[in-house]
């Protein structure tokens, strides 16, 4: 009998295919890993020098603050020569050209642009960051006012053309698709012209009664220097050719949701709409037809008011207060002569500034206010949220002060109260 045995030799091929596919599967994983690592680092560092390049533009922006406080100042003590030259200074088209020449302490920088460093960077002469603002301009007198308005707050407006321009009409736009209650609710709500009892408009309800733009109350203040001049008594004279064209309007929206906008716009007369030349009838509000569409833009409401008298800085002084009723919102103010745009007096100054942080770079376009600090315009006179419990007497005898009989104040030691109100502060005589 003849026994065949066959021997199988093990040559391994198995166990060399598992190392090699498990070192491939690990050098992907390494390197996925790597990539990823890198990636988030590429991204932390640009988000660090994308907001070190906004830091930069803002440091340019309130560095352009300063020179338009300079500028202010040199007007308001200086010479006309003086004013002039800072002028120049300030509407420059060459890059840091204000900032350079008005702020007191000269930014240091190489070239035209202005280095930003911290103060220990500023001893040391580091600049960890290589950051700088690169250009900054200022826009000195703009086409329009642009503000943000929340519910019931009031903006006093200098009505004041650029450049000894006049005007005769002025434009009011307002509600945008900033005030909109959310982005996936822009269906806009109008009340009809017949609903304009107290209240005018609903702040409670459906969705879309959020989305309702504001009744505006507009008030036009007009002063006349070119006559004899005017008194506090001027402003309720309805009936003389020298009145002093103030006049307090409402502008209720209404419309239909869904209408989208247009270049109409609404056409009033501000002499003509005084609702407060008969004290004795009740206000009525003006209905303005509103645009129902704004999602690709613009504001649902315009007005363009005429005024009385044309604007002149050099005759007529012309204030604009606006009041948002119920709801907040986003306004326009344009200055319009035969229907061409005027632009502003240097009311609302634009500055643009441009960052840079490395070589990462960041614009800004900011407006800021001139306000004259010598003729603040007060928000009212008295202001609460809740109760209001106040007595008001004159007199010149010291002595009435603790006499109640003779409108005086009678003080509770126990409850700490004075005439049944509590005081918050005390009063104190």
């Amino acid at each position: 009998m003849r026994i065949t045995i066959n021997i199988n030799k093990q040559r391994g091929s198995v166990s060399l295919f598992v190392v090699i596919f498990a070192a491939l599967l690990i050098t992907i994983l390494s390197v996925s890993f790597v990539r990823i690592m890198i990636k988030d680092q590429q991204q932390a560092t640009a988000t660090d020098l994308s907001q070190s390049a906004y830091d930069s533009a803002q440091a340019g922006t309130e560095d352009s603050k300063r020179a338009l406080l300079r500028y202010q100042n040199v007007c308001s003590t200086g010479t006309v020569s003086d004013c002039a030259v800072a002028k120049a200074a300030i509407i420059s088209p060459i890059c840091n050209n204000a900032v350079k020449t008005l702020n007191d302490v000269v930014p240091s920088g190489s070239g035209s642009e202005v280095k930003v460093q911290t103060a220990r960077e500023s001893t040391s002469g580091g600049n960890s960051l290589d950051q700088a603002y690169t250009c900054t301009k200022i826009l000195l007198d703009t086409p329009d006012y642009l503000g943000t308005l929340s519910a019931n707050e009031s903006r006093v407006i200098p009505l004041d053309a650029a450049n000894s321009k006049t005007f005769d009409t002025v434009q009011i736009q307002w509600f945008n698709s900033n005030d909109l209650s959310s982005a996936d609710n822009t269906k806009i709500g109008f009340s009809s012209n017949t609903a304009l009892s107290s209240p005018w408009i609903s702040t409670t309800g459906s969705a879309t009664n959020l989305n309702k733009p504001p009744i505006l109350r507009t008030q036009l203040m007009q002063s006349d220097y070119s006559g004899a001049g005017f008194s506090l008594s001027s402003f309720d004279d309805f009936a003389t050719t020298s009145r002093s064209n103030s006049s307090t309007l409402f502008f209720y929206p209404n419309g239909s949701s869904g209408v989208a906008n247009t270049t109409a716009t609404n056409s009033k007369n501000a002499a003509l709409l005084d609702t407060r030349q008969n004290p004795k009838t009740n206000i009525v509000p003006n209905p303005i037809t509103c645009s129902g569409d704004i999602k690709a833009g613009g504001y649902s409401c315009t007005v363009q008011l005429k005024v009385p008298k044309e604007g002149d800085a050099t005759k007529v002084t012309s204030l604009l207060r606006l009041t948002p009723l119920y709801v907040k919102s986003n306004f326009r103010v344009t200055l319009l002569k035969n229907n061409s745009v005027v632009n502003f007096n240097g009311v609302q100054p634009q500055i643009d500034s441009t960052g840079r942080a490395n070589s990462l770079y960041k614009r800004l376009q900011t407006r800021v206010e001139l306000v004259d600090t010598n003729f603040p315009y007060p928000e009212a006179a008295v202001d609460v949220t809740g109760s209001f419990c106040k007595n008001f007497w004159v007199t010149d005898n010291a002595a009435d002060f603790a006499d109640s009989a003779k409108g005086g104040n009678t003080f509770d030691a126990v409850t700490g109260k004075i005439n049944g109100c509590t005081p918050t502060p005390t009063p104190t005589p």
